[in-house]
């Protein structure tokens, strides 16, 4: 069977597998295990049955209790996958959510974001939901799914920093972030945003909201750069912030890269 990188889901916003990838030194990241995507709140039972033949053992919900409780999760009959989740707020509002505060315009909208992702590798309750992300990956018990809410910021975040510890390469890993502005119906996650980001911030208009609800090489670059200005590297990051040490990353490239 073909690769299918992006599953056509029609409730559950930007699902796709993030493996694939060719990684230094030989191999590449194995497919049909690792899993991006938005919220499962709207899932359909179709969406549901789809998700539930992936074999899922471990799912990352980035998001806070208050996301949570606003769009609780779908789950099919039988589900059995460890939910990780920190027990509070991890960003207060989605980072896109957060941006429109600021977003008087496309311009603005853009610089809010990249100031908001030079600020996520800051937020500690985050932080700990990483490192769970991590610690569950390298037990190699079978597939999982990240998401947060629109599955492309905080989860973007995190997935930049796996392909990193595989040894993707950096424009392979930020062509995976990209894919968010390809992948599944735009239309339709835009609208989603823009119910939420309207009732709190009111009427901001429909290109303001595309850049809100897409993603933006600059915004990526913006929390690598972040990361490198305050510990001197992606990897200093990892090992000290993260708690990515040499076992770890072993177990990860064992369990997560083919020949």
């Amino acid at each position: 069977m073909d690769f299918q990188r992006v599953l056509p889901l029609s409730g559950v916003h930007n699902f796709r597998d993030y493996g694939g990838y060719r990684v230094t030194g030989g191999g590449q990241v194995k497919t049909g295990i690792l899993f991006r995507s938005g919220e499962h709140g709207r899932a359909s039972d179709a969406d549901l049955a789809v998700i539930g033949a992936l074999d899922v053992r471990h799912v990352i919900d980035l998001r806070g209790n208050s996301e949570r409780r606003a769009n609780p999760c779908r789950r099919s009959e039988g589900f059995s996958a460890e939910v990780h989740f920190f027990d509070g707020e991890t960003a207060g509002l989605a980072p896109h959510v957060e941006a429109a505060r600021d977003a008087i315009d496309t311009a603005a909208a853009h610089a809010a974001m990249e100031r908001l992702y030079s600020q996520l590798p800051a937020r500690d309750n985050l932080i700990w939901i990483f490192r769970r992300y991590f610690r569950a990956l390298a037990e190699g018990s079978g597939a999982s799914v990240i998401h947060c809410l629109a599955g492309k910021d905080r989860t973007g975040m995190a997935v930049d920093m796996l392909h990193h510890i595989l040894g993707v390469h950096p424009d392979d890993a930020m062509e995976d972030y990209l894919l968010t502005n390809t992948a599944g119906d735009l239309d339709a996650r835009v609208a989603a945003g823009a119910r939420a980001v309207r009732a709190k911030y009111g009427d901001i208009d429909d290109a303001t909201i595309r850049v809100l609800m897409g993603v933006d090489a600059r915004y990526l670059h913006a929390s690598r750069k972040a990361v490198e200005t305050e510990h001197g590297s992606i990897d200093a990051f990892l090992k000290d912030v993260l708690h990515v040490d040499d076992a770890m990353r072993e177990s990860l490239r064992l369990h997560l890269i083919e020949a």
